[in-house]
């Protein structure tokens, strides 16, 4: 009889150990789209409360990969640039980047910046917007409006691929359907065509001369900010 609870004893189950790398390398291969806690767990070969020792939940666990991402870019700053081109590549390059990883434009939707990395990424924007003139707190108010317009039209355009199956038909459709309005039809046949990257690249443009026209070097910011809102409350 002692020798059976033995072996019954002897047979019990090892518990694998994790630790929070193991969840960042496939929290990664599974992607911030697909990423959950479950997710996680069965890839890994363990319980969820596993995790629980590792990250606080599901906003711990998108941290932990949504700033190890965030990590990888590397901001390149021209210094022949001027202060509209400068932003002008600061928004294609963060673009550019959220496009390449799935879900990470709505991480940053969310909240901006949650750890490290994000606050790394705004500190060397500032800092390049300081080295051009501006103060700190005008800096970090055109850096997150240039940011948001990218991390926006990136988003916007990954939904779209998510439905490539059948877009281009349905464009064509729109098109045909505006083309014989008699209110639209003109305007619309006189309209250039562009791709993705060239349209948010002209709206970029329009945003960035918008901001720099009322936030030149040099104006406070709360003057910036209430030329923007008496502005705001005229289109009321």
């Amino acid at each position: 009889m002692t020798g059976g609870t033995s072996g019954v004893a002897g047979v019990r189950r090892r518990v694998r150990k994790i630790d929070t790398e193991d969840i960042i390398r496939v929290g990664r291969a599974i992607g911030l789209r697909q990423l959950s806690l479950n997710a996680v767990a069965a890839e890994l070969g363990v319980s969820t409360t596993a995790l629980y020792r590792h990250v606080d939940g599901r906003w711990g666990l998108e941290l932990v990969v949504g700033e190890s991402l965030l990590g990888d870019l590397v901001l390149h700053d021209d210094p022949e640039h001027d202060i509209e081109r400068h932003l002008l590549s600061f928004g294609l390059q963060l673009r550019a980047f959220v496009l390449a990883h799935a879900g990470l434009g709505t991480y940053m939707q969310t909240l901006f910046p949650r750890g490290e990395a994000g606050q790394r990424l705004m500190v060397s924007e500032v800092e390049a917007l300081v080295r051009r003139g501006y103060t700190p707190d005008v800096a970090v108010a055109l850096a997150s409006a240039v940011a948001s317009a990218a991390i926006n039209f990136a988003v916007a355009e990954e939904a779209q691929l998510e439905r490539i199956s059948g877009l281009r038909q349905q464009r064509d459709d729109v098109a045909e359907r505006l083309s014989t309005d008699e209110r639209l039809g003109e305007a619309h046949r006189d309209l250039p065509e562009f791709d993705h990257e060239g349209f948010s690249t002209m709206v970029l443009t329009a945003t960035i001369r918008g901001l720099l026209a009322v936030g030149p070097v040099g104006r406070p910011l709360h003057e910036v900010v209430a030329d923007l809102g008496s502005t705001g409350m005229g289109l009321r």
